[in-house]
């Protein structure tokens, strides 16, 4: 048996809480997974995994022994890492993403032929959306992520801060009138983004002498999507808080109208997330460095000092 392998198996498995979803990442039979792990634990002589149709948990003896492979394969990486610059330089393999809907198809895939010609060996599976995927039982690599993280199990890296903008169409605002102050948000009603997170509508908010304020508004029409939010801005169907990126053409345009610009809505963080361990990966390493240097050169999504939310 190889032990190196085992424990590799071992680890994916954990990760993916699924033998068929850590076989697809593998690319292996699932039947080749079971096996190895019957192997591995007649050779160590205790079960390791809990099993039953509908999930997998690890014993007491496999909580030990996965900590104790985490930090066996971390070490074998840091000493191969001094022999890999030839990898380093030319990564290969299949890095598999996930990416916000509207920052991915705005921002991140017009500029993905760059990085695909700089890395030719990459093949990359790309998802996107606004619902959260769990990355170790998906087997993602890395993920765009955008607000506080949740998930402490994973390594998050904060690459840019989305800035808003609260704005209106010319049409709304003749209609409603234009909000001069806080108070005035009462007489008005808002397109309402619902959190991909709960499914709950978003409160807007403005950051006042420092604080953030919240401010829950009425509206006739809630998306979940950030371009469609932005698709109902633009019909006059309400104020929207949408990220600058989004809308700078429209307000360039003068499509749509900034309002309340003295209290900006709070920014938000953008990180990298990615599982324990899988930054070591060389593609991984690539993608990490790309994209953080995209959004490092872009305006929208530099440091505020007005806070992030």
């Amino acid at each position: 048996m190889d032990r190196l392998k085992a424990m590799q198996t071992f680890v994916r498995i954990v990760e993916a809480n699924s033998f068929s979803k850590a076989a697809e990442t593998m690319n292996l039979p699932r039947a080749s997974l079971t096996a190895t792990m019957q192997n591995l634990e007649a050779y160590l002589g205790t079960r390791l995994l809990h099993r039953t149709t509908r999930r997998i948990s690890l014993t007491p003896d496999g909580a030990g022994y996965y900590e104790t492979c985490l930090r066996i394969l971390g070490e074998i990486d840091e000493a191969e890492n001094a022999f890999r610059a030839q990898a380093a330089h030319d990564p290969s393999g299949k890095l598999r993403l996930d990416l916000p809907g509207a920052l991915g198809r705005n921002l991140v895939l017009p500029q993905l032929g760059r990085f695909m010609a700089l890395y030719p060996r990459i093949e990359l599976v790309l998802s996107l959306g606004d619902r959260l995927v769990d990355l170790t039982r998906q087997g993602v690599d890395c993920a765009v992520r955008v607000g506080s993280l949740q998930d402490s199990s994973l390594v998050g890296r904060q690459i840019g801060s989305m800035q808003f903008a609260t704005c209106a169409a010319p049409s709304y605002l003749q209609r409603h009138g234009t909000p001069v102050g806080l108070d005035d948000l009462e007489r008005h009603v808002a397109v309402v983004h619902l959190s991909g997170r709960t499914g709950r509508g978003l409160d807007m908010d403005f950051v006042v002498d420092g604080k953030v304020v919240p401010v829950k508004m009425n509206g006739r029409i809630a998306v979940d999507d950030a371009d469609a939010y932005v698709s109902c801005g633009l019909q006059g169907l309400g104020l929207i808080q949408a990220a600058r990126y989004q809308v700078a053409a429209h307000l360039a345009s003068g499509a749509l109208a900034e309002v309340l610009p003295q209290w900006r809505p709070a920014a938000m963080p953008v990180s990298l997330i990615y599982p324990q361990g899988r930054s070591s990966a060389p593609r991984v390493r690539a993608f990490i460095a790309w994209i953080s240097e995209v959004f490092h050169q872009h305006p929208d999504f530099q440091d505020d000092v007005s806070g992030a939310r």
